[in-house]
């Protein structure tokens, strides 16, 4: 039996990558650590009450807890949509769309991985699926044409990543219910840094192109102003979607819950428009939804239960206060806390990492005056930075499984974008305002 809070603590993170690296399912290991936690903790209980009735009610009870939230509602509505635009051609829209604008631009055909992954991220939120589609699409058209491996794949782990920042965003909604901050605002605050990250990687990959004019053909094929405008009929359908789920949420008229069903309504109207709405495509995504939806609930409910236990053992209490007499600057703290979430990313989803360090991050954080609002945002980044980083980094092996490229390549292929975004992270944290100012000028 352990005492100690911090010692048990020690046990529960050795037990939890014991779990985990075991191959056994994320939501399966959350619960067994949480239930050997409370095992090995030293517990005075009466004779009349066993460990094990402790333990079912606080699984019963940290379960329905944490799905009992209306606004988890966006969270299948907007797994839906973004399945709905997955299952059909968009993404060949999208790309084909795009391909005239970009002719003449340094680094040409190479931006519109950034540019296609963040309009595909605002109407999907999922990263999974982002760079999926427009890999499938733009890896074997740029390999085709002559662009660079490196620059080809490294743009797309980088952009790809972009689905969790640019709204609607699954890793958002959870946050703003496991922190009970406004999902809209969450929503409407990742815009500009969204962007700003989008930026820098075209800006990165103009300035290797210029250095480097080998990595792209020298020769390509022009297009005309007619064949620019006629282009736009592939891409105004989708952005019209992405005005309408964003704009009623910024504008007031509708929750991101309303949004959601507004998004799932407009996807199917983009997709029969485009004659590409099938019986077959809607049941696939019907059934991808339910599986997507029933895996996040399920490590929902798992992490919540080790979040009580962590709370119950006194485990959150000892570390906060083991934090606060650190006497570590608020800056200090926050390269700390971002070192623990790039050791996390490495084995973790971005789903567990928000849903098992929030109740005890977050607190801490707060009493270093960090917002809820910004440290949401950083967050946010951080299970970015996850989703490319080795040895379970999801976008690996997603841009693997579609370009049979060694996840070792793919790895330093995407190191540049990496850091970039490492960069970004710099520049929130020291103009916390690029988060606030849209949120601020929401209408209420």
């Amino acid at each position: 039996m352990i005492s100690d809070p911090l010692m048990l603590f020690i046990a529960m993170v050795i037990f939890l990558f014991a779990f985990l690296l075991s191959g056994l399912w994320i939501g399966f290991s959350l619960f067994a650590t949480g239930i050997v936690t409370m095992l090995l903790y030293n517990f005075s209980l009466p004779p009349t009450i066993s460990i094990w009735s402790k333990v079912g009610g606080l699984i019963v009870n940290s379960s329905w807890n944490s799905l009992d939230s209306w606004s988890l509602v966006a969270l299948p509505l907007f797994i839906f949509m973004g399945e709905i635009l997955y299952q059909t051609d968009i993404s060949n829209k999208l790309f084909n769309g795009l391909l005239p604008w970009f002719s003449k631009v340094p680094g040409k055909l190479l931006h519109i991985n950034v540019v296609a992954c963040s309009i595909f991220a605002a109407v999907s939120g999922s990263s999974a699926a982002t760079t999926a589609t427009v890999g499938k699409i733009t890896l074997s058209e740029l390999k085709k044409r002559g662009y660079s491996k490196s620059l080809s794949v490294g743009s797309l782990a980088g952009a790809g990543t972009i689905g969790f920042l640019i709204p609607p965003s699954l890793i958002m909604i959870i946050y703003g219910v496991m922190s009970d901050v406004s999902i809209g605002k969450l929503f409407i605050a990742g815009i500009i840094p969204g962007f700003l990250l989008g930026f820098l990687y075209s800006f990165y990959i103009a300035v290797v192109t210029t250095i480097k004019p080998n990595s792209v053909p020298k020769s390509e094929e022009s297009y005309t102003i007619g064949d620019k405008i006629k282009s736009i009929g592939n891409l105004v359908p989708v952005f019209i979607l992405i005005l309408f789920v964003l704009g009623s949420i910024y504008l007031g008229f509708a929750t991101p819950t309303e949004a959601a069903a507004l998004g799932v309504v407009g996807s199917l109207i983009i997709a029969a428009l485009f004659k590409n709405l099938t019986w077959h495509n809607f049941m696939l995504s019907l059934t991808s939804t339910i599986k997507t939806t029933i895996m996040i609930s399920f490590i929902m409910m798992g992490a919540a239960f080790l979040s009580q236990v962590a709370g119950f053992t006194g485990i959150s209490r000892a570390l906060s206060l083991y934090v606060a007499h650190s006497n570590l600057s608020a800056y200090l703290l926050l390269a700390i806390v971002g070192f623990m979430y790039l050791l996390l990313g490495a084995i973790l989803d971005g789903v567990s990492m928000v849903v098992m360090t929030t109740p005890i991050i977050l607190p801490i954080m707060q009493n270093a005056g960090f917002q809820p609002l910004w440290f949401g945002i950083f967050l946010v980044i951080m299970v970015e930075l996850a989703q490319i980083t080795p040895p379970v980094g999801f976008s690996l092996f997603v841009i693997e499984g579609i370009s049979n490229e060694k996840v070792g390549n793919i790895i330093k292929y995407s190191f540049p974008f990496f850091l970039i975004m490492l960069f970004v992270i710099l520049i929130l944290s020291i103009f916390p305002e690029i988060v606030y100012y849209l949120p601020n000028h929401m209408i209420k």
